[in-house]
């Protein structure tokens, strides 16, 4: 756990210990829990004497963005997206209690295949941009909107390297340049599923906000336009994911339909082929056998009967072109 006291002279370090005198004193006091652990639970029932069911919820996975307006304080569940091996995306999860002069940061539970560096990268932004003077926060708002600007700045990132994606798909159909079609279908599903993530996870988190700014008292009217502003950010997102996967959608179509082309048109091909060779394959066994013998092969009726097949098969592939089918 990390504690950080956030005044206009700059950022200090602290200990859980002293907390409690933090708390009555000046200043913002930012506590950062990378993992959360029984110290965390401890320091935020005990010291800071948060809802049992919010602590709860910091402890255990929350799948979806949520928002509960306490007395004097604000919990905030989101998430951000990150890629994971074969296209999976994981879900980074932050909450974060709002206080009137306080501001706790719990990071997870995620998935083990995220790093830590990964999943406290925004708020040690924020950090960092405090302490080098870049930021100088006046409320525990402040201090959040900066963090969750900076996870909506990472998933514009994310959209702007799935669209780079996108482009090199449409390159290699319009091109016809893909090896292997299985593969290449299972890349195109793949992207627009990392599309489809980001704009669900921007669209969720949009209706949270909104919510936000419509609880009466939840949010001093000082700080009110940074949460319309996350509404604008997220709304944005969703709607550059959302239409950058109707355009993956379509290059997946134009995939789709020229392959079930070809398709068709070789099954075409194999009727042709059916519908010529299956008559004359029908009259060679019955006839063959009486025709062609080891010792003695009637010439005349072998004769007639090859003429009668290629009659049969001219008469088919005639009729073969007039339906259409070559």
């Amino acid at each position: 756990m990390q504690i950080h006291l956030v005044t206009p002279a700059g950022v200090t370090e602290h200990t859980s210990d002293e907390l409690a005198t933090l708390l009555a004193g000046d200043g913002i006091v930012w506590v950062d829990v990378p993992r959360w652990d029984d110290e965390a639970a401890d320091v935020l029932t005990r010291v800071l004497g948060l809802h049992p069911m919010a602590v709860h919820d910091c402890a255990v996975r929350n799948r979806l963005p949520k928002v509960h307006s306490y007395p004097d304080v604000l919990f905030l569940v989101l998430h951000a997206p990150e890629r994971g091996a074969a296209g999976h995306i994981h879900h980074v999860e932050l909450d974060r209690f709002v206080g009137p002069d306080y501001l706790v940061t719990v990071h997870g539970p995620y998935n083990e295949a995220v790093t830590t560096d990964v999943a406290e990268q925004d708020t040690r932004a924020v950090l960092e941009r405090i302490r080098a003077g870049r930021l100088r926060p006046r409320t525990p708002f402040d201090i959040s909107h900066a963090i969750v600007s900076a996870i909506t700045r990472r998933m514009e990132r994310f959209v702007e390297e799935l669209t780079n994606d996108v482009w090199e798909l449409e390159r290699k159909v319009t091109a016809d340049s893909y090896d292997d079609p299985e593969k290449f279908l299972d890349t195109m599903f793949r992207t627009r599923h990392g599309l489809l993530s980001v704009r669900t996870i921007a669209a969720q988190t949009a209706e949270i906000y909104r919510r936000v700014v419509s609880l009466p008292g939840a949010v001093p009217d000082e700080s009110r336009h940074l949460l319309v502003d996350l509404v604008d950010q997220f709304e944005r997102i969703a709607g550059l994911a959302g239409e950058e996967k109707e355009y993956l959608q379509g290059v997946i179509e134009f995939y789709r339909t020229r392959t079930d082309t070809k398709m068709t048109i070789a099954a075409e091909r194999l009727a042709v082929i059916a519908v010529v060779t299956l008559p004359i394959t029908a009259l060679a066994s019955i006839l063959g056998m009486n025709l062609i013998v080891n010792q003695n092969t009637v010439g005349a009726p072998l004769a007639v009967s090859l003429a009668v097949m290629l009659a049969m098969s001219g008469l088919l592939l005639w009729w073969a072109r007039r339906q259409g089918w070559w």
